[in-house]
């Protein structure tokens, strides 16, 4: 069966992408077509990236929790990235995750779920950039989720109340079926 990893990429005090995790997965956990299995960032205690050579040379990585890492994406076809942004682009804990690896992450697919003040697209765009190095295929549709509608903050400084609009599940699962059609698509690709 398929296997996609809802890759959590935030680990700051007071987050809000475990809030939206929980929701993209107990949404996962309904379809059929898929095995989904969470990912989060903040149970992997990756350093940041420091290796002597870069992953495309085919070097084993050093670190053992970055060989757990490389084990753990490995064993995935496909992936849904929930991402804030912050400053525009994506957490830096994010592109150190993706930076330790490279043929871990080759030909597969992969969504974004976003979320921030202009809905995260700018960080999206950003990831879309990083994954394309890493032969990462994207999907088109994502779910964009805004600070102002999707959330009830009272205290910046914790997540609040998670309350997605009635627009957000459709598009939830509109990506989903991208991302499986396009992890079994490139199922030939991966093998050779």
């Amino acid at each position: 069966m398929t296997r996609i990893a809802i890759v959590v990429g935030s680990t700051r005090r007071g987050r809000r992408s475990e809030l939206v995790a929980e929701w993209v997965a107990r949404l996962a956990e309904k379809r059929d077509d898929a095995e989904f299995v969470v990912l989060d960032l903040a149970d992997w205690d990756l350093p940041m990236f420091n290796d002597e050579n870069p992953p495309a040379l085919g070097t084993a990585p050093s670190d053992p929790q970055v060989k757990k890492w490389a084990v753990a994406v490995g064993a995935c076809d496909g992936f849904v990235f929930i991402t804030p942004e912050y400053n525009h682009s994506v957490p830096g804990v994010l592109k150190n995750a993706i930076d330790h690896l490279f043929y871990q992450w080759h030909h597969k697919a992969a969504g974004f779920v976003s979320y921030g003040s202009a809905g995260g697209v700018r960080a999206v765009e950003q990831l879309r950039l990083v994954l394309a190095e890493v032969k990462v295929a994207t999907v088109r549709s994502q779910v964009f989720l805004s600070m102002f509608t999707d959330f009830s903050i009272t205290d910046p400084s914790e997540p609040g109340e998670f309350h997605p609009g009635e627009q957000q599940e459709p598009a939830l699962e509109g990506m989903f079926d991208e991302v499986i059609a396009w992890s079994n698509a490139l199922a030939p690709v991966r093998v050779a």
